[in-house]
């Protein structure tokens, strides 16, 4: 990335990390802890006909061992989607009751149907063994679209159709007028498919409860304040006597910002007990009830006329939410693809209807991304394949669609985006990936034998949103050193670095004066706001910080021109310093801060917050790959990203979020896939036998270059950056593929590329099949 002011000195965390030195959840002991085990159902979809737990209570070591009689009784009620906006006609998300333990029925396999709690992991694992369960199978189905076919099994009494929201968008009858005077039209439908996030650390719990102050101190990786809340909602307990304890995080990619029914029936047990109770899964375990992500199939038709200028737009999307309501599974294949269904071109009108289903599966949540890279991936590969009907080159079918740069705030027919130099990064990607001497490479390739495509895409996203207010306080300590307190958590992405670094700059301090305590329990108020997600941590909690920043800044006026003897008026602040205008008086900030210290604290204290809004960031990347025909295997030969993520404070921070995005959605394009047996609606791919992972020798080392324009909706200027990799990459990769398959004859292809279905591909080719 372009970096002409920074030199790059590393993170305050990397020593930390890299010598083994980091605190996760399953490091943290506490006295006179116990062990959980859980037993999982193992059908698709049954009856529970009867739960005979009399052998595993009298195995060697149990304390406990907890029902869905037991969740049903004390209530644990998973908390519902977080959709509150009416549907068609104004329909009503429906969202039936799901229990931290099957109480009737198990709905897909992996389900959690019994707690054990024992002295040890192993004493509870065998325990869980001698647990003997009755089903009565019920029919199953695993694929949404036949999950809304007429006669499909229905999971829910109170779900008919298994239809859980219908969703329009945009207007109806506008678009069916741009269509009916269309020169060309174009159709395409693509598949996002189901994927598992893979975070290197697993699952892990750990809950203690003082029945003297009814207050659960609760240990788990998490993306900030959401899990402490939703775990409140799920037992019922005041949220204040919810302490959430986070340390480091292995990997979080959308999975961990919901409370899962685990957890809260370890939260039940500790109660009963009295005594801490841990928990951490199995890789199985995770592929099996960890929330999954993307599972979408999207429909797209692009009207045009002569000239290929676009008219408008229809699109369909079915998204498979698995068994049950994960928090956002909904709001995120709704919000987003009618938040960007019309790209970063300009389209008139827009319709959409997104149609919501219930399958035998595990249920779906936010993934990097987040519903983002499905609507990107179907406008971009539909922009292709209009260019091939109507035979424009895919380049200048974009520069002839593209809101021009001078556009900005520009409303689209859902929403106002911010601002963007698309046309500018246009220019720049074709220039930087050579695109015009593409041919040549092409040439050059099959007199290998290979085949050579070019991809590119361009995407928008929305980030930086919220709801409420992002509280965040910075206290002064008597020890002459700066304590942050946000509610942002990181998993990777840096924030013990470059939050501090935020607010020393705007202080003119030292800023390894500055210590983050992200979503602490001891931070002397319980902060309002939302946590890490949707790449909104400096957008929000970051622009916050810098509003509270010169909150402080304010604050040190009157207390300089007290210690200084001057009018407050007179008085400047530069680079850490107070100063009495046309004096050589001065005073720092810190030495103020030592001399204010306060019964309460320090009269530098200061919580401020702001209302976040939403900004779109976005990009244009290329990609070139090279296919063997012989075996299907694809290789990546170069990548290159333009990118606007508004003001950037740290470069290479950034870059390695685009490196990290881009691995995840090269992961997706190339292999990744949860698969379900259609028949016995078994998870076939639980393990890393089956489920393909990208290896760090999988792609190029990728180029990314920055081209910023300053969002107006914050303080700083950001815009989001941690999703844009992924994103991006989806449809890049694949429009590169698809590219060189067209010259081997393949009229249609989908993820996942892998070299099986490639080969299969170019030989049904070679047979006019």
């Amino acid at each position: 990335m372009s970096n002409d002011h920074e030199v790059f000195t590393g993170r305050r965390e990397d020593a930390r990390l890299v010598t083994g030195q980091g605190a996760y959840t399953a490091d943290k002991r506490l006295d006179g802890q116990l062990y959980a085990a859980f037993l999982r159902g193992d059908q698709p979809h049954a009856r529970i006909v009867s739960i005979d737990v009399e052998a595993a209570i009298e195995a060697p070591g149990v304390h406990l061992v907890l029902t869905g009689k037991d969740a049903l009784e004390a209530r644990l009620i998973a908390p519902g989607p977080l959709i509150s906006f009416p549907g068609v006609d104004g329909m009503t998300i429906r969202a039936p009751v799901r229990y931290a333990l099957s109480t009737d029925r198990v709905r897909f396999v992996g389900e959690p149907v019994v707690l054990v709690v024992a002295d040890s992991a192993e004493a509870a694992a065998d325990a869980v063994e001698l647990i003997a369960v009755e089903y009565e199978e019920l029919p199953a189905v695993v694929d949404a679209e036949k999950a809304l076919e007429e006669d499909a099994p229905q999971l829910f009494d109170d779900v008919p159709g298994n239809l859980v929201f219908l969703h329009g968008f945009g207007d109806k009858a506008a678009t069916d007028e741009a269509f009916a005077r269309a020169t060309h039209i174009s159709k395409l439908t693509v598949e996002s498919q189901r994927v598992a996030a893979n975070p290197l650390e697993l699952k892990s719990f750990m809950a203690a409860y003082d029945p003297e102050t009814d207050v659960f101190d609760v240990y788990s990786a998490s993306q900030g304040t959401g899990l402490a809340d939703g775990l409140a909602r799920f037992t019922g307990h005041p949220p204040e006597k919810v302490r959430h304890h986070m340390g480091d995080v292995g990997g979080s990619f959308g999975i961990r910002g919901a409370a899962y029914p685990e957890y809260a029936a370890i939260m039940l047990a500790t109660r009963r007990l009295c005594r801490p109770v841990r928990w951490t899964a199995s890789r199985t375990e995770s592929f099996l009830a960890d929330y999954h992500g993307r599972a979408v199939k999207l429909t797209g038709e692009l009207a045009m006329n002569e000239a290929g200028e676009f008219l408008g737009i229809r699109i369909g999307v079915v998204c498979d939410l698995g068994a049950y309501h994960s928090p956002p599974g909904a709001l995120i294949n709704v919000l987003n693809p009618m938040l960007t269904g019309t790209g970063c071109y300009r389209i008139p009108v827009v319709f959409g209807l997104n149609r919501l289903a219930f399958t035998n599966t595990s249920p779906i949540a936010a993934y990097r991304g987040a519903g983002r890279p499905d609507i990107n991936y179907m406008v971009e590969r539909l922009v292709d394949q209009a260019a091939t009907d109507i035979g424009m080159d895919r380049v200048e079918i974009r520069r002839k669609n593209l809101i021009p740069d001078d556009a900005y705030p520009y409303r689209t027919p859902t929403t106002v985006y911010d601002s963007g130099n698309y046309v500018a990064m246009l220019e720049e990607a074709v220039s930087i990936s050579d695109w015009k001497g593409f041919e040549a490479r092409r040439r050059e390739a099959e007199s290998r034998g290979n085949l050579r495509g070019i991809g590119m895409g361009i995407f928008i996203e929305p980030s930086g949103g919220g709801h409420m207010p992002e509280e965040t306080e910075i206290r002064f300590e008597p020890d002459g050193t700066i304590t942050l307190y946000t509610l942002s958590g990181s998993a990777g992405q840096g924030h013990e670095t470059v939050l501090p670094r935020l607010v020393a700059r705007e202080l003119g301090i030292d800023e390894n004066l500055i210590t983050l305590r992200a979503n602490s329990v001891k931070a002397p108020h319980r902060l309002k706001g939302a946590g890490t997600m949707g790449s909104r941590t400096m957008a929000s909690h970051g622009a916050s910080l810098t509003v509270t920043s010169r909150e402080v800044v304010k604050k040190g006026f009157k207390l300089a021109a007290d210690a200084l003897e001057a009018s407050e008026n007179d008085i400047e602040f530069d680079h850490g310093h107070y100063k009495v205008a046309g004096t050589n008086l001065s005073v720092s900030l810190m030495e103020l801060a030592a001399r204010n210290v306060t019964p309460e604290g320090n009269a530098l204290d200061t919580l401020a917050s702001i209302q976040p809004e939403r900004n779109f960031p976005g990009g244009v990347h290329v990609a070139e790959v090279e296919i063997d025909p012989r075996t299907g295997e694809t290789k990546v030969i170069s990548y290159i990203g333009v990118d606007d993520a508004g003001r950037v404070i740290d470069h290479t921070l950034l870059e390695g979020q685009m490196h990290g995005g881009l691995a995840q959605g090269a992961g997706q394009v190339f292999g990744e896939e949860i698969v379900y047996d259609g028949d016995s609606g078994q998870l076939l791919t639980a393990t890393f036998m089956d489920y393909f992972m990208p290896r760090a020798d999988f792609m190029p080392t990728p180029r990314f270059v920055d081209m910023p324009v300053p969002s107006p909706t914050n303080v700083l200027g950001a815009k989001g950056g941690g999703e844009a990799g992924t994103t991006g990459a989806l449809p890049t990769l694949m429009n590169a593929v698809v590219d060189a398959l067209r010259r081997a004859g393949v009229r249609e292809f989908d993820m996942p590329a892998t070299p099986y279905r490639i080969w299969k591909a170019l030989k049904s080719a070679e047979a006019g099949i």
